[in-house]
């Protein structure tokens, strides 16, 4: 692997400003943003193809439209990529993945309070409400911060977080945090009042060692008590909404203990940006992580591979083994049906690979594997696969088969062709082409010669290619095209193995895509016989 500059990735464990705060980390654990193109490498067209779409709506559900960017966003650099490889290691140790998901959990909690108090009705209310959030927040910070120093870590992502959480708990920041908001509710615990209700009027009053005649019935009749009572008690918390009665009640409550309630009012005020913007932005980001390895884990179970990818230079090479579509492969573990891998390599000067063979025999679903696999390489994902090494693609374009519309004049090759022009326009040596049945709309006459003139036009620009034809001559046009066939069982070319395997192409391609439209391969026509 060629050498490359590390990322600046800030240790937040820096000495603590006059202000009592933490410098921010600039990378993070998904590396440093600047680094990240925004165009690619997938456009909108080839995501779909690849089926892309799909697995990111697998991995997020429908509650993680904020972390879809990531997945559309890759790297520039492989020590970027290498930098999200590493906190995806640490995270698949269980220990780690617990501490994480737990924190994680606590975090997106306190973040939902933070939000539920700002909407409760009441100003008294929603202040309350503030202080047990706060609370929660210093003590999900606390343990995180504990727990962390004896994790096995070692990726330089989550190290920063851990440098951070030590410089953040022991800055006067968070420790006046502390000790303002356990004081503030221990104030608040002190304030004691009394009722009394007449009719629609209410009077509210300081306690004054009135007796508590709750305690004398609870007495009374624990006489009859059979074991543990049900309490029908309810304290008020956080996100706990509360009518304009109570609000009421509490804005006397205020009357009576005005010192308290302005202290109240102030601590507010101080510290209504309690939260650490570095802990934030690590609670969004690592989702990114959790949910990618949540995806796959079903699948590793069932048996199949998953890698971190080597990243060779610009013009090495492609080589895979026990490759799959994500899609496909997600589908058929949850069914339980048996996955078909494959494995093939390409030499940094073999550009173009032709695959051929009969229909419904893996071909498109090799094509797709080749694009998901540059893809999730590009954003720093585990990639379907017991071992991959292939360069960076700064672009990946899709040529698949579209329905022909009908106020569409231009006619469907014409489309085709308009469509291809656009990639080839684009296209850089860096770029992945995959085109699936792009000419399958006209003759074989056509078909060949206008695919000549595309193979050509691909290996002047010397872009990287999966191009998959009837067109069995297309395979052997030069040295730089690699011929690749959907495997038959040698006993009978009806059965499709789903291998996709490097050998010449054998001629029966387009005999077997005729017989098929037609009707004319021999399970159709023994089906129309009725044999």
């Amino acid at each position: 692997m060629p050498e490359h500059t590390p990322t600046p990735v800030s240790s937040a464990g820096e000495p603590v400003d006059e202000s009592g705060g933490t410098p921010e980390p600039t990378g993070g654990i998904l590396g440093d943003r600047h680094t990240a193109s925004s165009d690619g490498p997938a456009d909108a067209e080839a995501f779909a193809d690849l089926h892309l779409d799909q697995i990111v709506t697998a991995i997020l559900g429908r509650s993680g439209d904020d972390l879809e960017p990531l997945f559309r966003t890759p790297l520039s650099t492989a020590d970027d990529i290498e930098l999200r490889h590493e906190v995806f290691r640490d995270l698949q140790r269980a220990e780690v993945l617990d501490a994480v998901r737990g924190f994680v959990s606590e975090m997106r909690s306190v973040l939902g309070r933070t939000q539920a108090s700002t909407d409760l009705v009441g100003r008294y209310a929603a202040e309350g409400a503030f202080i047990e959030t706060v609370e929660a927040y210093t003590t999900a910070v606390a343990s995180f911060a504990e727990i962390l120093p004896r994790l096995d870590i070692t990726s330089r992502g989550l190290s920063a977080l851990r440098e951070h959480m030590a410089g953040y708990v022991a800055s006067d920041r968070f420790l006046n945090l502390v000790s303002e908001t356990r004081a503030m509710a221990d104030e608040l615990a002190g304030v004691r009042y009394t009722m009394a209700i007449n009719g629609r009027r209410v009077r509210v009053g300081r306690f004054r060692g009135e007796p508590d005649y709750g305690a004398e019935v609870e007495e009374t009749f624990s006489r009859f008590s059979r074991g543990d009572s049900k309490r029908y008690t309810n304290k008020l918390s956080a996100g706990t909404d509360i009518g304009h009665v109570e609000e009421r009640i509490l804005g006397l409550v205020a009357r009576l203990y005005p010192d308290t309630f302005a202290a109240l009012d102030a601590y507010v005020e101080r510290n209504g940006a309690y939260l650490d913007e570095t802990l934030v932005a690590f609670i969004r980001d690592v989702r990114f992580y959790l949910a990618v390895l949540a995806f796959i884990e079903p699948m590793e179970r069932a048996g199949l591979p998953f890698c971190y990818p080597t990243i060779t230079g610009t013009r090495g090479g492609v080589d895979v083994s026990e490759g799959f579509d994500l899609t496909l492969a997600t589908r058929l573990v949850s069914s339980r049906t048996e996955v078909v891998t494959n494995d093939f390599s390409l030499d940094p000067d073999e550009r173009i690979v032709v695959i051929t063979g009969p229909n419904q025999g893996g071909k498109t679903t090799f094509a797709r594997m080749f694009g998901q696999i540059h893809h999730l390489a590009a954003i720093g994902c585990p990639v379907p696969g017991r071992n991959v090494s292939l360069p960076l693609a700064d672009r990946i374009f899709t040529h698949f088969e579209r329905e022909e519309h009908v106020e569409n004049l231009r006619g469907k090759l014409a489309d085709d062709l308009i469509r291809v022009r656009s990639m080839l326009t684009r296209a850089t040596p860096d770029t992945v082409l995959i085109m699936n049945e792009t000419l399958n709309s006209t003759t074989l006459t056509d078909a060949r010669f206008l695919g000549e003139q595309l193979l050509d036009r691909i290996s002047q620009i010397d872009a990287r290619c999966v191009y998959v034809t009837f067109v069995d001559e297309l395979a052997s046009l030069d040295d730089t095209i690699v011929s690749m066939v959907g495997g038959i069982d040698t006993g009978s070319d009806a059965v499709r193995t789903f291998k996709i395997v490097r050998r010449p192409a054998d001629g029966r391609a387009y005999a077997t895509a005729l017989a098929e439209r037609y009707g004319l391969t021999y399970e159709q026509l023994k089906g129309r016989i009725g044999c």
